[in-house]
Parts: structure tokens; C-alpha cells; sequence
């Protein structure tokens, strides 16, 4: 299954459960899950619902890239084609700042980079406040 950004959007905004999940509901029955009120202005007046939401079950299903960002440089082409085995490139960040998490390309975690057995792992040190995180999906 492969749905666009905007249908996403617009899946999570109606709440609609497809018939094949089986779980009808009507308007007066109450939601489950626990509601997160986010901020007013902009649209943002609406109930977000936790991640358990069943409303929000065939999304559940859905592969997003997760990425982590170490820093940011820029270079010329002259330097980037001279790049080599043993080469270093220097980022904007220090070694102690946290990493920030993105998924799908938005920024909704900063964490620390940790090592576990030789790979490298990430602990989540901060969420993105969900109304700053609504933001970046509207645009």
C-alpha cells in the first residue's frame, strides 16, 4: 500500500476507518485512545489521539524512513570530488550536541548518539512539542 503525503493527511484529519479494518463507529460513540489538545490558531484547534488510536490503525502498517541527522556542512564541488578513503568532513555541530531524529524528512526527536555492542543507536532525549510537529506537516 502506498499513499501520498496529502492522503495521509487527510486520512488522520477525517479519522475514517476503511471497511475492511471491520470497525464501525458512529459519531455518538465515545473515541478511545487518549486525546492530546494541541494548540489554537492556524487550523490547529483539533484533538490529536494517541498513537493507539484505532481510528489510525491501517496507518500502523506503514514504512516511513527514519533518519538521523549529525550536521550540516557546505562544500564546493572542487573539495567534494577530491574526498577519499580517510577523509574528514567537518559538520556544523559539536560531539555533544544532540542529533535531531527525522522521519519522512521532518524533525520530531533530538537525541544522543549511543553505542550498543559495535552499532550505533539513538536515545530520544526530546520530542517535538506535537503542535510544532502539526506545523510541519501542514506545509
Amino acid at each position: 500500500m502506498s499513499l501520498t503525503q496529502e492522503e495521509i493527511d487527510a486520512l488522520i484529519n477525517s479519522g475514517a476507518i476503511p471497511p475492511e479494518s471491520g470497525g464501525e463507529k458512529t459519531k455518538d460513540e465515545p473515541l478511545e485512545g487518549t486525546p492530546i489538545p494541541v494548540g489554537q490558531g492556524a487550523g490547529l484547534g483539533e484533538t490529536i489521539y494517541s498513537p493507539l488510536e484505532p481510528k489510525l490503525e491501517m496507518l500502523y502498517d506503514l514504512q516511513l524512513p527514519v533518519s538521523i541527522e549529525l550536521g550540516r556542512t557546505n562544500m564546493l564541488i572542487r573539495d567534494i570530488l577530491y574526498l577519499g578513503r580517510g577523509s574528514v568532513i567537518e559538520f556544523d555541530k559539536l560531539v555533544s550536541e544532540p542529533v535531531d531524529v527525522l522521519v519522512n524528512g521532518k524533525k520530531i526527536a533530538e537525541g544522543e548518539v549511543v553505542v550498543i555492542d559495535k552499532h550505533f543507536g539513538i536515545r530520544i532525549t526530546t520530542l517535538v512539542d506535537p503542535t510544532e510537529r502539526l506545523k510541519t506537516i501542514k506545509k
